[in-house]
């Protein structure tokens, strides 16, 4: 009995010097180690959120509901923006929430330090008077209570549509405007 201890004692302490040797062999020597790129935080949005609908407050008074299917926040960039890749359903409120704008796009931006909305894509807009503005570009400056293009604008009233070559001009509400070259008036029969 006294030979078989002596024998599992030998095997325990091969068996632990073993393992010990490869531990030692394992830490030491060349690294094997993947070079790790740095990463472009400004270029990573900090909040992304899907499927939502928001209300934004000036001086304590709701003023818009935003509504999108995406909405990537870009805060660490040299302009910090937002991003509404999917589009946007934006509306504007009186001091009484009534609707006094509404605008609808296939892509926007908004950038903060300015206050400059950028809408992309089919941008379609309705004012207080049932006038629908449409063009490939709007932008809506609230700094300035403006929003303007310098793109091809429709503008289709109660009686006429009217299409400004190079855009128009216009207060907040879209009630009182100048189109820049006019293409044309087509007069249109109003509906009952």
């Amino acid at each position: 009995m006294c030979s078989f201890l002596k024998y599992n004692h030998k095997c325990i302490t091969i068996a632990f010097l073993t393992v010990v040797l490869c531990f030692c062999m394992a830490c030491s020597g060349k690294k094997n180690e993947t070079p790790v790129k740095p990463v472009n935080r400004a270029a990573l949005p900090r909040m992304h959120t899907e499927n939502i609908t928001t209300l934004i407050s000036d001086s304590g008074i709701t003023r818009y509901r935003i509504t999108t299917p995406a909405w990537y926040v870009y805060d660490r960039t040299k302009e910090p923006y937002w991003s509404f890749p999917k589009g946007l359903h934006l509306q504007r409120f009186d001091e009484h929430y009534h609707i006094d704008a509404e605008i609808q796009c296939k892509r926007a931006f908004y950038y903060q330090a300015r206050q400059l909305w950028r809408l992309d894509g089919k941008v379609k807009a309705l004012n207080l008077q049932g006038e629908t503005f449409e063009s490939e570009q709007i932008f809506w400056s609230q700094r300035e209570h403006r929003i303007y293009s310098d793109s091809l604008v429709r503008i289709t009233k109660l009686t006429q549509i009217i299409i400004g070559k190079a855009g128009f001009d216009s207060n907040e509400t879209m009630t009182k405007y100048t189109i820049k070259l006019t293409n044309g008036t087509i007069p249109v029969k109003p509906t009952k």
